[in-house]
């Protein structure tokens, strides 16, 4: 099944299929039922910490890369999201879409989460 990655900011469609969001904060601006979502599965996201420090440049990229990928393993929360999704993408037999606030569309979690999942 395809995974596709998606700023929660861009309009709902229907080849969006199961639609998640993978951010920890709720996005700004939005009310639950603008969102469009099936699933919230926050603790997928990077700690506040990695999250800040990365700030979304471009050079710090392959090192938040692997950060974040430790956090997924180590953390028994964030483990469990990734298990989650895993899941999600296995059970799913139509298309699913990673959802995600930051402006920066290619260096962000859900490129990495989308990597991970890909290559299940």
């Amino acid at each position: 099944m395809p995974i596709a990655i998606k700023r929660i900011y861009q309009a709902a469609e229907k080849s969006d299929g199961y639609r998640i969001l993978i951010d920890r904060v709720w996005p700004r601006g939005l009310s639950k039922g603008q969102a469009l979502i099936d699933e919230w599965v926050k603790e997928a996201g990077p700690s506040k910490e990695l999250r800040q420090w990365f700030g979304h440049d471009p050079e710090k990229f392959q090192a938040f890369k692997e950060d974040y990928k430790e956090e997924l393993q180590e953390n028994e929360k964030q483990h469990e999201a990734l298990e989650r999704l895993k899941s999600l993408a296995n059970i799913h037999e139509k298309d699913m879409t990673l959802i995600f606030a930051a402006k920066e569309e290619t260096y962000n979690h859900a490129r990495v989460l989308k990597e991970i999942l890909d290559r299940q």
